[in-house]
Parts: C-alpha cells; structure tokens; sequence
C-alpha cells in the first residue's frame, strides 16, 4: 500500500499524534510519501521525538497513490483537494482541529484506524466537486477553479451591498442585494452556507443550494436546485471588483466578469469507516438531540 500525508500545524500536541501516525505506518511496512513542506514542519516541531528523512516526499501527486492521510481539521482537507484534484486518490481525515465534519478520524483513534485500514473494513463517499469559468478568464483562478465545499462571491473594499444577477440553466432567477452569495455542494452545506441559514444537505444528494449572505431583499431564502444546473452570476456594485472564493483560495474579479459554476467532470472520494456515518456525525458536531437544559 502507498499512502500520501498532508498536514499543517495549527493546533497544539498535533505533533504528537502526527508522530504516532508515522510509527504505526513505519510498522506495518506501508509506503509512506509526505507533502515536501509538512515534512519540514515535522521536523521543526519540538514534540516530535525523532527524524523521517526515510520517507519519501511529493510537491505533486500522481495516479500510483492507494490512499491519502489529511492531518488537520476540515481546512486541510480542503487544501488536500488541490493536490488529489481528479485523481481518485481516496482521503482519509484525521481530526486534531476542532469541530471537523469531514476530518471525522480523531486523534486518538489512529492505531485502531490503520488496522481497521489493512482490514479494508471502510467505504467511500463520492463528493460532488463544483467547477468555475470566467469570461473574460482570470489568471488569478487559474487551474485551481474548483471547490469541495463551495463558491461564493462577496463585497471588495465597501460596506455597501452587491447586486448579483443569477441564472440558471440561461433562466432569469432573480438578483440578489446582499453582502454575497454563496453556491455549495451538499458536502458544504454544513460549513459556510450554514452559518448562513441554508439547509444541511446529506452528502449524496443530487442537489446544490444558492444562499444569499445577509440579503437586503428579506425575502430572500436558500434555494435547493439540481446539481445538473448550470449557475451564471453577474455581480454589480459602488466598487469595480469584487471577491471570489473557491473553498480556501480567494481571488479578485472586476464587475465586467461573468461567473458560471457547474459540476466538475470529477468527484472526491472520502474513506468512512463502517461504524461512522453522516448522520451520526450531525449527532455528535451538532448535538442533534441534546437538551443541555438537563
């Protein structure tokens, strides 16, 4: 087996359950390649006890990968992304952040996940991935124009609102006033789009929501639509530029560009682990069924 190891070091004692990832691969004798820059942060971290200049690195990925270890919370999962891309390199997340909903592995399970890992006891989760074009194209988006979570647009430089015209499939749907808007997969929809007031979307629902963010016209509300549909917005507003964001990547578009989102051609693959599901996760980050009353 060949595994890849992606990680940043935002969280105190990471380095630790790092370290204990990396023995319990070297043990099992499993082909283990670490992201160039997370090695040399391995090494400078001071908890952890020894040296693993015997694993191999990457600055890119390529098809010959079995699996791939995302170290973090569900940021890190969401830069991993640019490194897997349409590989269908399946992503393991181990959980040393904090709430996690894709990153669902914690810390403290690694020595039982990697045996239940050579026991092939898991599925995977197919995640839609959403893709953008630009007319005229920006060299900020690049290749990078895809994103697990979600597309949104937002004010630049103003506290004044925005207007974003928005179509679908060529249909007029209305123009949103509103500090931005935001377009999310299902797997999204429990992070940006949320916190917005959209609906929690089960990861493999055939769906995408459009939620504004703070809408000026109140009866403005999350919109579920098929996610077949092809998504064109046109943003106007006091300043000439506006902000677009591809899960963690931002960039700046001028007022004359028109944005079309749609499905990429490819999904994600996640691992989930038999005794984990996605309801249950909801259970347990969003204390479903808690009454902290008693």
């Amino acid at each position: 087996m060949k595994v890849g190891i992606y990680g940043q070091f935002y969280h105190k004692d990471s380095g630790k359950y790092i370290e204990q990832l990396l023995k319990a691969l070297d043990r099992k004798k499993i082909h283990v390649v670490i992201e160039k820059n997370f090695l040399k942060l391995i090494h400078l971290n001071k908890t952890v006890t020894r040296e693993y200049n015997h694993f191999s690195t990457f600055e890119e990925l390529n098809s010959s990968y079995d699996l791939f270890f995302s170290i973090g919370g569900d940021g890190t999962i969401l830069k991993s992304i640019d490194y897997i891309r349409d590989l269908n390199i399946p992503i393991l997340g181990i959980n040393t952040g904090r709430l996690g909903f894709l990153a669902t592995i914690q810390k403290e399970e690694i020595a039982k996940t990697i045996e239940v890992l050579l026991q092939k006891k898991y599925s995977i989760s197919e995640r839609t991935v959403l893709s953008i074009e630009t007319d005229p194209k920006s060299d900020e988006i690049g290749e990078n124009n895809f994103a697990l979570n979600e597309i949104a647009v937002s004010r630049k430089n103003t506290t004044s609102m925005i207007t974003i015209e928005t179509w679908l499939d060529e249909h007029c749907l209305t123009s949103y006033w509103a500090d931005g808007l935001i377009i999310s997969t299902p797997t999204g929809s429990t992070g940006y789009s949320l916190s917005c007031g959209g609906p929690v979307i089960a990861p493999t629902t055939n769906a995408l929501v459009i939620t504004p963010i703070a809408p000026h016209n109140l009866n403005a509300r999350p919109l579920v639509i098929q996610d077949s549909t092809q998504i064109k917005l046109k943003v106007s507003g006091r300043e000439n530029f506006y902000l677009i964001s591809m899960d963690s990547r931002i960039a700046t578009l001028s007022n004359d560009t028109v944005i079309t989102v749609k499905t990429a051609p490819f999904k994600i693959s996640m691992v989930q682990m038999h005794d984990d599901s996605f309801l249950q996760t909801l259970r347990k980050k969003l204390l479903w069924g808690e009454d902290r009353r008693n």
